[in-house]
C-alpha cells in the first residue's frame, strides 16, 4: 500500500511541482506572491476543456491532438498571465509590498466570478478523449496516465532547468533577479524579462490545469484555489524563489497528502497542507533550499 501512495503522490506532487513553479519564478523576479495564479491554473483547464471539445476530429491523430491541446493551454494561459502583469502589476512596481498583494486578491476572485458568469458554476466534465490503461505490476495498479501526468512533468521541468541556466534569456532572468537596476546598467530589458516570467509560469500553471482535469475528471470556476494553496506551500517548502526547491516542494507535498490520504484520513488530506506551510514557516520559513538573504540598507 505505501507504494501504492507513493506512486499516487508522485502524480499529485507533478501537478503542484508545475503550479508552484508559477509562484516561485515570479517572487523571484518581483518578490510578490501572485496569488491571481491559481485562476491561470483554472483558465488553463477550461482552455484544454475547449480545445479537447473542439478538436475531437484529431482524435485518431493522438499525439499531434495532445501537443494541440497542450500548446493551446500553455499559451493561452501565458498570454493571460502577461495581461494580468502588464493592467495589475506593472503600475503597482513602487507601490508598497501589500499593494500588488491585494490587486492579485482582486484578480483572482475576478477571474473567478468571471468563468462562472461567462461558463458555468457547475462542474464541468472533463472530455475522455483519449484511452486510460491500467498497468498490473507487482500488485500496483498505475493508470497509463498517471505515467503520462509523472513524464510530463518531468520533461517540462528539465526544459524549464536547461533554459534558465544554459541561454541568454535565462541569464538575463536570473540577473532580473538578482538587482532590477544593474540588470538595466547592462542593457537587460527588465520589463520584456518579468513579462516572459509570466508567460512560462502562467504557461507551466496551464499545463497543470489540464494535467488536473484529466486526472480528477472534472474542472469548476474555483477549482484553482486549493491546489493554489497547495502550490504555494510548495514553493515555500522548497524555498520560494528557487526553481530546484519548488520542484522538491511539489513532490513532496504530493507524497505527504497520498499518505496522509491512505493511512490516517482521505476526508482531512488537505489539512496537511496548511499544516505543513504553519510548520515550515514557523521552523524554517527559507524552505529546503532557501537561503538567509541580508538585506542592506
Amino acid at each position: 500500500m505505501f507504494i501504492q501512495q507513493l506512486i499516487n503522490g508522485l502524480t499529485l506532487g507533478s501537478i503542484y511541482a508545475l503550479m508552484a513553479l508559477g509562484y516561485t519564478m515570479v517572487y523571484g523576479i518581483l518578490l510578490m506572491i501572485n496569488f491571481a495564479h491559481s485562476e491561470i491554473f483554472m483558465f488553463g483547464a477550461y482552455l484544454g476543456f475547449w480545445a479537447l471539445s473542439l478538436f475531437g476530429v484529431l482524435h485518431q491523430l493522438l499525439p499531434a491532438y495532445f501537443v494541440i491541446v497542450f500548446v493551446v493551454a500553455m499559451l493561452g494561459a501565458g498570454l493571460l498571465a502577461v495581461t494580468v502583469e502588464k493592467i495589475a502589476y506593472k503600475p503597482l512596481r513602487r507601490a508598497p509590498r501589500l499593494a500588488p498583494l491585494i490587486s492579485a486578491i482582486g484578480v483572482s476572485i475576478f477571474l473567478q466570478n468571471l468563468i462562472m458568469l461567462l461558463v458555468s458554476a457547475q462542474s464541468q466534465p472533463y472530455p475522455e478523449r483519449f484511452a486510460i490503461k491500467q498497468l498490473q505490476f507487482l500488485g500496483l495498479r498505475i493508470s497509463s496516465l498517471q505515467v503520462f501526468i509523472f513524464c510530463l512533468a518531468i520533461f517540462l521541468m528539465v526544459i524549464l532547468s536547461l533554459f534558465i541556466s544554459k541561454t541568454k534569456l535565462g541569464k538575463a532572468m536570473r540577473a532580473t533577479a538578482q538587482n532590477h537596476i544593474v540588470s538595466q546598467l547592462m542593457g537587460i530589458n527588465v520589463n520584456n524579462v518579468i513579462s516572459l516570467t509570466f508567460l512560462i509560469g502562467g504557461g507551466l500553471g496551464g499545463v497543470a490545469g489540464v494535467l488536473n482535469g484529466m486526472y480528477y475528471g472534472s474542472i469548476k470556476y474555483n477549482m484553482g484555489f486549493l491546489p493554489g494553496i497547495k502550490a504555494f506551500t510548495a514553493a515555500v517548502l522548497g524555498g520560494i524563489g528557487n526553481i530546484k526547491g519548488a520542484m522538491v516542494g511539489g513532490f513532496t507535498l504530493g507524497v505527504l497528502e497520498a499518505l496522509s490520504a491512505g493511512y490516517i484520513s482521505s476526508e482531512n488530506k488537505d489539512v496537511i497542507a496548511f499544516v505543513l506551510l504553519i510548520l515550515v514557516l514557523l521552523f524554517k520559513p527559507t524552505g529546503i533550499f532557501g537561503e538567509e538573504v541580508v538585506e542592506k540598507i
